[in-house]
């Protein structure tokens, strides 16, 4: 019984340390950048539903994805502030003059913002 009780110990002992190691070793993102694929920077989009895309980054758990209205350095409006784990997402928007940008994270890094500005003109 006691080779049983000293095995059952010794598996026990090296989960914690592999489950712990994944926890203390998380990948450092932080030098990474997502590349802002759709709308671009000074794009027109005629269309009130616009879809916005990105590049994945490996490594990343979440992307937080913010729209605001004119823009982040004279925000009048914060339209979405979102955490998804997709890299796309469609917002109905009316017409205006709009910033994006997209962080990617995971449990113990980030990488710094990409941003891009836009216009909505359905018309």
């Amino acid at each position: 019984m006691k080779d049983y009780n000293l095995c059952f110990l010794g598996i026990l002992v090296l989960w914690i340390c592999v489950s712990c190691e994944e926890i203390i070793f998380e990948e450092d993102i932080s030098d990474e950048r997502i590349e802002l694929l759709a709308p671009l920077n000074n794009t027109q989009v005629h269309s009130s539903s616009v879809n916005f895309n990105w590049t994945a980054i490996q490594d990343s758990i979440s992307y937080r994805i913010q729209i605001v209205q004119p823009g982040f350095t004279d925000a009048q409006q914060l339209l979405l502030d979102a955490v998804t784990t997709e890299t796309q997402m469609t917002v109905t928007l009316e017409d205006g003059t709009y910033e994006w940008r997209v962080q990617g994270f995971n449990s113990a890094y980030e990488t710094s913002y990409t941003t891009a500005a836009f216009e909505v003109s359905s018309e």
